[in-house]
């Protein structure tokens, strides 16, 4: 029987794009038409003009048990591309950058691409009770989709190490602690709170929010000398906006900014 539901579903909230992963009954585990649209829908939420924030969620009890290795095992070893070529990287790693920010929210196994996805996004919440696990290491391999990048800047080397290495499983307060996600809620609060988070967001200047993501993934990825040397032109750019003046406008005024991203 051919399964043709969307294996990630997307909703419309004014600016806001929800994509929610849709394969509950495999433990959301991704096999590569899983892969394929969650780069589709992260490409569809960059071109649209209207869409100022992204939130990234699962159906079910957990958000992924990993990659489904049968599957994807065999297209890595045989070099084949994970994403449509000229979509969204979902990990940030090769070919189109999401300028774009997207908020991530995770309950219940959250296992190796689940992680590496976190380390990809720009807020990270999870659910008490959410169990991680960069695994790989446990099957004869190694994480290959940015945890071994991202997680020793995020968590800081000793940190990292401990769990790359080890391949054990961590809980929410350990995530918590060495920066993996930045809030731990109840797991009947995660998604409203992710979306509120997402709604907060998406209020905010547009530009200055796409400016804030570059300098940092500028400091992040060419170093902090590169970043500070790039600061005064983007904020130059930035002063000649309508967003700016905007502003500005509603400071002296006492009111809130409407911006509109020009």
């Amino acid at each position: 029987m051919s399964d043709d539901r969307p294996r990630v579903r997307v909703t419309r909230r004014d600016a806001l794009h929800v994509l929610t992963l849709d394969r509950a009954a495999k433990r959301n585990a991704f096999d590569l038409r899983m892969l394929g649209e969650l780069a589709e829908a992260l490409t569809a939420f960059e071109d649209d003009d209207e869409a100022r924030c992204a939130v990234l969620l699962a159906d079910g009890d957990h958000f992924t048990a990993g990659l489904d290795l049968a599957e994807v095992g065999p297209a890595v070893h045989d070099g084949e591309a994970l994403f449509p070529h000229g979509h969204v990287d979902p990990l940030g790693l090769y070919g189109r950058v999401r300028r774009k920010p997207l908020v991530m929210a995770v309950q219940g196994w959250c296992l190796t691409i689940g992680i590496e996805l976190l380390l990809a996004a720009d807020v990270r919440l999870a659910a008490e009770g959410t169990r991680f696990g960069q695994i790989e290491i446990n099957r004869g391999i190694f994480p290959f989709g940015g945890a071994t990048i991202r997680l020793p800047q995020v968590a800081g080397w000793g940190n990292a190490m401990r769990w790359l290495l080890t391949g054990e499983v961590f809980d929410a307060a350990e995530a918590l602690r060495i920066g993996l996600v930045a809030e731990v809620t109840a797991p009947e609060a995660l998604h409203a709170r992710a979306l509120e988070l997402a709604a907060a967001i998406a209020r905010r200047a547009p530009l200055g929010v796409r400016a804030t993501l570059a300098s940092a993934r500028l400091a992040a990825e060419e170093g902090p000398d590169a970043a500070a040397a790039a600061l005064l032109e983007q904020a130059a750019a930035l002063m000649d906006t309508e967003d700016a003046a905007e502003g500005m406008a509603s400071f002296v005024e006492r009111r809130e900014a409407t911006f509109r991203g020009r």
